[in-house]
């Protein structure tokens, strides 16, 4: 584990867990050894933290490649917290830059580290359900492990879209983890992929009831931190 994330788990996750208190249900899914894909809704900034609070193991977060080359003492800052915290870059523009996010997270999974992806690929807009983009489904098949379907809920609440950090007191937090899904053997065509990534947003849908939209979530003008490509 980074040692960056692991004075996270030490100092942040026991004070989210003091001032939330969130549920978790479900966790005797997380494997406690070997490489798999969390792939959860996106309601808010504040995912990425609950997450890393509940799980016991390190989480590779892909995060967006500008993080890592902002310039000025706050770019410096910034890939200094992402690097140290083991976070994987990811070029959104998509195209063959994308793949570099593949590229580092197939390692990663196949040397047994848990990555973490949001098939939204933005946070939603009014805490509905998108289409899922097939970014999760394609690195299931690639590094051949499997995708547990996360649901979070309540995190809009306590981080809304312009918070800078989760209010205590405003929101139940609740992280629910499904059964992992194990695609191997599928065929990686597109037809194939659409099916398997709208297999995962079904069961994540199970998870948090929210309404399900079939089309993409329009993109946020909103920087996020993890995303899907």
């Amino acid at each position: 584990m980074p040692l960056l994330y692991t004075i996270g788990k030490l100092t942040v996750a026991p004070a989210l867990r003091l001032a939330f208190r969130p549920t978790v249900e479900g966790l005797e899914h997380v494997p406690e050894t070997g490489g798999a894909i969390f792939a959860g809704n996106h309601l808010s900034v504040a995912d990425e933290l609950f997450l890393g609070t509940v799980v016991p193991r390190h989480l590779a977060f892909w995060a967006k490649s500008e993080y890592f080359t902002g310039t000025g003492a706050k770019g410096a800052f910034s890939k200094f917290v992402l690097t140290g915290l083991g976070a994987i870059p990811v070029e959104r523009a998509g195209g063959r830059a994308a793949l570099s996010a593949f590229d580092a997270a197939i390692p990663a999974l196949r040397g047994g580290d848990l990555v973490v992806v949001y098939p939204e690929g933005t946070r939603s807009p009014d805490g509905k359900l998108y289409r899922g983009r097939t970014g999760a489904a394609r690195l299931a098949i690639a590094a051949g492990v499997p995708i547990i379907p996360v649901g979070t809920i309540g995190t809009d609440k306590a981080q809304p879209i312009g918070a800078r950090v989760p209010r205590p007191g405003t929101a139940k937090i609740t992280v629910k983890f499904g059964k992992p899904l194990d695609f191997t053997g599928r065929p990686d065509d597109r037809t194939s992929l659409r099916q398997m990534t709208d297999e995962v947003m079904s069961e994540i849908q199970k998870l948090t009831g929210q309404e399900y939209i079939p089309r993409y979530a329009p993109k946020r003008a909103e920087t996020d931190s993890a995303s899907e490509v």
